[in-house]
C-alpha cells in the first residue's frame, strides 16, 4: 500500500499535462502511485495517461465514457486509490520539488491527521510566482494536530481540493464525495475540515497552480454554470444539517457564502453581464433560507449582506458606481499628495546635487534600512576612529534607531535629509543596494561591502533560478553595480563569485570582514559579561542555532525538536535559537530556561562570541564563526532540496566546518560523543579557515579606512597569518575534557570505525 494517492483529473490540458505527471514522478518521496483520469478529454491527455502509464509502473490510467467535470473525475480517482493519504493535483498544475517528502515529514511530526494543509503558488503566464495572501494562517507553531475550532481562520483560505492531503480512511469514514459543477472544491473541502478530527498545517509552497492569461477567446462560464455555487452551498449547509455537532458553523459558512456570492457577481470572467440580475434574485432567495437568526453580521459586511439580502439590481449598480467613485476619488486624493512629495523631494536632491560633495561626510546602512551593524557598523565606527573630523550619517528606518550610536547622526529613508546625504557625502557604504534613484556623482566612493562569504548562489547566477530571484531585477541590479567604486571580499573563492555575479568597473578589496574584527578584538571578560546578559548559567555549553532562510518558505523551517535535543544532550547544554531576518517569527514556541530565543537580539556578532558552538545549515554565519576558532556542526537535512532550489557553490558536505549530521539522531549523537569538538572537527575547521579566513586578523576594518580615506598602501595594515592568531576562547575551553552529555555513547561499529566520519 503506497503511502500518497495522487489523483491527476484531467480535460483539455494537453499543454500541461506532460509537466503535471512529471513533476509528481521525479519527486525525490517515490512511496506513491498516479491516478491519472482521463475526463472524456477530446484532446491528447487520454494518450499521455497512458503513454506515462507503459513506462512508470506507478501511474494507473482511469478513462471515463463521458465528461462529467473535475469533481467527477477526482471521485473516480478515489475509487482507485489504495494511498494511505489523497493528494489533488489539476491536469495543469505541478507540485513543487520534493513538496512530497516534506508533506509525508510533516504529517509523521503530526501524528497522521485527517487533513494535512499546505501553501500554495500561484504560477501567472508571465512566469512570476505569487504565493497564497494569508499570511499566518499556516503558521507551524502551537499545538500539532488541532481541530477547526482552534484555527477558524483555516476557512479563509481558498476553498480548493489541491492544497491538501487527506487520511483515505478518514475521507470513506465521512464518506466525503466530489458534487457535479464548476465549484466542486466548496463541498468537499468545506465539509472535510469540518469533520475532521485531528488537521495540522505546512508552511511551505507544495503546488504551483497555473494561472491562464486572459485573452480575448475567454467567455464567461456558457449556460448557467455561473449558478453552480448556489447548488454548491446547499451541498455544504444540507451537510452541516446533517450533523447537528456542526450547527455553530452555519453563521460563519452563511458570511463566507455572502462574501463570494457578491465576488462572484463582481467578476465580469465568471458572470455574464446579462445574467446578473438573475445571479442576485437567486441569491437573495439563498440569503433567506440559511441565514440564521441572531448572529451578527461584522460592520465592515453590512452593506454586501443588504445588496445580497434586498436582491435589487438597481440598488446595486447604484451601490457600485457610488464605491468605485469614492475609490477613485481616495486614489487620486492619495496619489496627488504622494506626487506632491515626490516632486518636492526630486528638486531637493536636485539642488542638493548642485552643491559641492563634502569630503568630512560618510553615509551608512546595512540590510535595507535596518539598524546598525554587519560590515556597515564596522566600517562606520572606524570611520570615526580613524580619521578626525570625519561626520556619519546612518540610514535606518525609526524602530531600528536605538541601536546606533550616539555620535552617528540618525536618517530615516526617503526623507529630505536622506536625499541630503546621498547627494553630499563623499563616502557611501552598504551591503546592498542604495536607492534606484540614487545618481552617483563624480568625487563619490561607493563602497560595497555583501554580507559575507558566499555559499549559496548569488546575483546573475539566480537568473535560472526563478523560486530564488523571485521578483529581482537583474536590469537594475546591473545598473546599481555599475555605481561601486569598491567590493569588500573576505577571500578569493568571494571575490571570484562576485566578480562574476555582479560584473563591473569596480576594485575588489580582500581586506577580510570587517564585522569580524571584534572575534580577534574580544576579551574573556567580554564573553562573561554577554553570556550573563543571555541569562547563559555558568558551567553551561552555549549552542548557537541558526539556521538560514528557504527562498520557497515564508516561515522559519524547522525539523528539530529542540526540546528533545535539550532533553536528550542532559542539563550542561543551552540552546540560543536565532531566526533568519528575512522571516517575522522566531524559531522556538516559548523562550525561557534552557531554550533562549535570540531572534530579536541586535548583535550576531556578541551571540557568536557568547556561545561555544555553532549549528547551522547552510548560512554564510558559519564563514564568520570560523575566525573564532570553535566548533561548527553542519545540519544538512535537506541539502538536495535547498540544492535544487537556490544553487550552491561549492558541496558543504565535502568540504565542511566541522561535522555533519542528516537528521535529528545524528546531531544529537554529535554531541553526545564529544565528536562537536573532536580531533577530526579540529581537522574539518582548520582546512576551512585556511581557505575561508586568510584576512579577517581583526584589522579589517581599519585597513580599509587606511587604503580607501587616509590613502596609505596596503604595507602599512599587513595581515596577521593564521597561525598568530589568538581568537578569545570559549567558556566551555575551561571543562574540555569533561564529559558534558547524559546520554550514552552509541557503539562503535564493528570495524571500529567511529559512527560519524565528519564529512
Amino acid at each position: 500500500m503506497p503511502r500518497f494517492s495522487v489523483i491527476v483529473p484531467a480535460y483539455k490540458v494537453q499543454a500541461y499535462l506532460q509537466d503535471c505527471l512529471e513533476s509528481v514522478l521525479d519527486q525525490s518521496y517515490t512511496d506513491l502511485e498516479v491516478i491519472a483520469v482521463d475526463d472524456c478529454s477530446p484532446d491528447a491527455c487520454g494518450a499521455l495517461v497512458d503513454e506515462f502509464a507503459a513506462r512508470d509502473a506507478r501511474v494507473r490510467p482511469v478513462h471515463l465514457p463521458e465528461n462529467g467535470g473535475v469533481g467527477a473525475a477526482r471521485n473516480a480517482g478515489i475509487e482507485q486509490a489504495t494511498g494511505d493519504y489523497l493528494v489533488f493535483v489539476d491536469g495543469d498544475d505541478t507540485l513543487a520539488p520534493d513538496a512530497l517528502r516534506a508533506i509525508a515529514d510533516r504529517i509523521k511530526e503530526a501524528g497522521d491527521p485527517d487533513v494535512l494543509v499546505y501553501d500554495h503558488a500561484h504560477a501567472l503566464w508571465t512566469g512570476e510566482t505569487v504565493r497564497s495572501p494569508f499570511l499566518g494562517q499556516l503558521t507551524e507553531q502551537g499545538p500539532v494536530p488541532f481541530r477547526l475550532d482552534d484555527r477558524p481562520l483555516l476557512l479563509k483560505l481558498e476553498p480548493v481540493a489541491w492544497n491538501k492531503a487527506y487520511r483515505r480512511e478518514f475521507v470513506e469514514r465521512e464518506e466525503l464525495t466530489f458534487p457535479p459543477g464548476a465549484d466542486a472544491d466548496i463541498p468537499w473541502t468545506v465539509p472535510a475540515l469540518l469533520a475532521a478530527e485531528s488537521v495540522a498545517t505546512l508552511d511551505r509552497v507544495c503546488v504551483h497552480h497555473r494561472r491562464p492569461r486572459q485573452h480575448a477567446g475567454v467567455r464567461p462560464l456558457a449556460e448557467h454554470g455561473h449558478f453552480d455555487i448556489h447548488e454548491q452551498y446547499d451541498w455544504v449547509f444540507a451537510f452541516i444539517d446533517a450533523r447537528p455537532e456542526l450547527t455553530r458553523w452555519r453563521p460563519v459558512l452563511f458570511r463566507r457564502m455572502v462574501d463570494q456570492l457578491v465576488s462572484v457577481l463582481a467578476r465580469t470572467d465568471r458572470l455574464p453581464s446579462g445574467a446578473r440580475a438573475e445571479f442576485l434574485r437567486k441569491s437573495r432567495a439563498h440569503y433567506r433560507r440559511y441565514r440564521t437568526p441572531g448572529a451578527a453580521v461584522p460592520l465592515h459586511a453590512r452593506l454586501r449582506h443588504l445588496l445580497v439580502r434586498t436582491g435589487s439590481y438597481r440598488t446595486y449598480r447604484t451601490v457600485r458606481l457610488a464605491s468605485a467613485l469614492r475609490r477613485h476619488v481616495t486614489r487620486f486624493v492619495k496619489s496627488l499628495a504622494r506626487r506632491v512629495r515626490s516632486t518636492a523631494l526630486r528638486l531637493h536632491y536636485r539642488v542638493q546635487r548642485r552643491l559641492p560633495v563634502r569630503a568630512d561626510r560618510a553615509v551608512f546602512a546595512s540590510h535595507s534600512g535596518r539598524g546598525y551593524g554587519c560590515n556597515p557598523g564596522a566600517l562606520e565606527s572606524a570611520f570615526r576612529s580613524f580619521v578626525p573630523g570625519m561626520r556619519t550619517a546612518w540610514v535606518a528606518r525609526p524602530e531600528h534607531h536605538h541601536t546606533l550610536p550616539t555620535a552617528t547622526a540618525r536618517v530615516r529613508p526617503g526623507t529630505a535629509a536622506y536625499w541630503t546625504a546621498l547627494a553630499r557625502s563623499k563616502y557611501l557604504v552598504n551591503n546592498g543596494s542604495w536607492d534606484e534613484r540614487y545618481v552617483k556623482r563624480a568625487g563619490q566612493v561607493v563602497i560595497r561591502t555583501q554580507y559575507g562569504t558566499p555559499l549559496k548562489r548569488m546575483g546573475l547566477d539566480l537568473q535560472d533560478r526563478p523560486a530564488a530571484a523571485r521578483d529581482t531585477d537583474f536590469t537594475a541590479l546591473l545598473a546599481d553595480v555599475d555605481t561601486w567604486d569598491h567590493c569588500l571580499s573576505a577571500n578569493r573563492h568571494s571575490t571570484l563569485v562576485w566578480e562574476r555575479v555582479f560584473p563591473g568597473g569596480y576594485t575588489t578589496l580582500e581586506t577580510g570582514q570587517p564585522r569580524n574584527d571584534v572575534f580577534q578584538q574580544a576579551t574573556s571578560a567580554d564573553v562573561a559579561r554577554l553570556r550573563e546578559s543571555l541569562g547563559i548559567p555558568e558551567g553551561s555549553v552555549a549552542i548557537l542555532y541558526a539556521p538560514t532562510h528557504r527562498d520557497y518558505q515564508r516561515a522559519p523551517r524547522l525539523t528539530l525538536d529542540l526540546e528533545r535535543v535539550l532533553r536528550q544532550l542532559g542539563p550542561r547544554y543551552v540552546l540560543l535559537t536565532r531566526a533568519h531576518h528575512e522571516y517575522d517569527a522566531p524559531l522556538a514556541a516559548a523562550s525561557g530556561g534552557r531554550l533562549i530565543d535570540v531572534t530579536d537580539h541586535p548583535s550576531i556578532e556578541s551571540l557568536c562570541l557568547a556561545s561555544d558552538a555553532l549549528v547551522t545549515d547552510y548560512s554564510s554565519l558559519m564563514f564568520d564563526y570560523a575566525n573564532l576558532d570553535r566548533p561548527i556542526v553542519i545540519h544538512a537535512d535537506d541539502w538536495e532540496a535547498y540544492e535544487a532550489a537556490r544553487g550552491t557553490y561549492f558541496d558543504l558536505r565535502a568540504f565542511p566546518p566541522g561535522a555533519v549530521s542528516r537528521n535529528e539522531d545524528e546531531l544529537i549523537d554529535i554531541f553526545a560523543t564529544g565528536h562537536w569538538r573532536g580531533s577530526r572537527s579540529t581537522q574539518l575547521r582548520t582546512a576551512f579557515r585556511e581557505r575561508f579566513c586568510p584576512y579577517d586578523d581583526g584589522r579589517a576594518a581599519e585597513r580599509v579606512v587606511r587604503r580607501l580615506v587616509l590613502g596609505e598602501t596596503p604595507r602599512r595594515t599587513p595581515v596577521t597569518p593564521l597561525a598568530e592568531r589568538h581568537p578569545v576562547p570559549s567558556a566551555a575551553a575551561a571543562f574540555a575534557g569533561a564529559p558534558l552529555a547524559s546520554v550514552p555513547h552509541p557503539q562503535p561499529s564493528p570495524d571500529g570505525a567511529p559512527v560519524h566520519s565528519g564529512s
